[in-house]
């Protein structure tokens, strides 16, 4: 008796190999492309568009805010440093970073990010800075504590 080969005893082939397509995730990354985009680059573009700074003699005076308006003035003398910092991007589009330190209790780093002309902008709040300061008789005491250093103080 001869056997014949049988499909129980046959090897087993691969007949296809495959995958689900992407288009399955054609709505949901449409969804990232167009819709989150979009309402996310609306934002950002009225946070800009509705924040403002007026410098006077005085003070800077911030306003922001898209549905609720914040007013923060700052006013110059409290100003003790000032640094202006060009990013090569920036830069390329005329425009800076300015940054200042000052004395104010709400606003102790305050950042004007993107201006324009930020050097001439610098120059001004500098020198306005120094006349309200020779104005009003300001002098700047920085007190550093030398007990949280671990020397003992000035006095011991």
């Amino acid at each position: 008796m001869s056997q014949t080969p049988t499909t129980a005893t046959r090897a087993e082939e691969t007949l296809w190999e495959g995958r689900p397509s992407q288009w399955t995730n054609f709505v949901p990354f449409l969804l990232c492309i167009l819709i989150i985009p979009i309402p996310y680059a609306i934002y950002r573009w009225l946070v800009i568009k509705c924040t403002s700074y007026t410098l006077s003699t005085q003070r800077l005076r911030i306003s922001s805010g898209i549905l609720t308006k914040h007013f923060d003035d700052m006013e110059l003398y409290r100003v003790k440093d000032i640094t202006v910092t060009q990013p090569i991007w920036l830069r390329m589009v005329g425009l800076g970073n300015i940054s200042m330190h000052t004395s104010d209790a709400t606003t102790p780093n305050l950042l004007l990010p993107a201006i324009s002309n930020s050097l001439e902008v610098h120059d001004m709040i500098r020198g306005e800075v120094e006349r309200l300061r020779r104005e009003r008789g300001v002098r700047e005491l920085d007190v550093h504590d030398h007990e949280a250093e671990g020397d003992g103080g000035i006095f011991r």
